[in-house]
């Protein structure tokens, strides 16, 4: 298989794209709009980076089923905190938290990315069943694997630095402000 990738490495680079669109997308709406993340936002942020380092994992250090299980399990953990605040929110005349993205609320996409990601999962099996793919791949390498493992690392960083810079070294509040280490 020289030269080519194989649909598992192709895929999971893929997973860990759109894991970084994800974090991209919330940091975004933190910087650009001030929307600062609450303890349950922090919490699936810290998920889906759990997630990202399943597909991390399998690019870097070969496809393995214990990368795909961190995948599964980190989907599962921030499927259920999103379920959480979405069932915080279900009350008549409830506003939400935060801003919307195509009329639904972050946390709300958290949980329908969860369930998508479990899905994704379940695809790259089947596809790599269907080629006859079924072996643990080697890791994947090269100007593409590279890019999308800096854009990763740099997302974690600044969701680490910034939930520091929100939190202190404390508690953070629950309906966020301002950066307890900015003030």
């Amino acid at each position: 298989m020289s030269g080519q990738r194989s649909v598992g490495a192709i895929l999971n680079m893929l997973g860990l794209l759109g894991i970084s669109s994800v974090l991209t997308i919330a940091f975004f709406y933190q910087l650009a709009l001030g929307e600062l993340p609450c303890p349950l936002c922090l919490l699936q942020r810290a998920g889906f980076i759990a997630i990202g380092m399943g597909f991390l994992f399998n690019m870097r250090l070969g496809e393995r089923p214990s990368h795909y299980a961190m995948i599964l399990v980190a989907s599962l953990v921030t499927g259920f905190i999103s379920m959480r605040q979405v069932s915080l929110h279900l009350a008549p005349g409830d506003p939400g938290y935060g801003s919307t993205l195509l009329g639904l609320h972050f946390y709300t996409w958290a949980l329908i990315a969860a369930v998508g990601i479990v899905c994704y999962v379940a695809l790259v099996f089947l596809l790599k069943d269907i080629t006859g793919n079924r072996d643990a791949d080697a890791p994947m390498g090269g100007p593409a694997s590279n890019a999308a493992f800096a854009i990763f690392v740099l997302l974690v960083a600044a969701n680490l630095l910034s939930t520091a810079l929100e939190c202190g070294a404390g508690q953070c509040d629950d309906n966020p402000v301002r950066y307890l280490l900015l003030k």
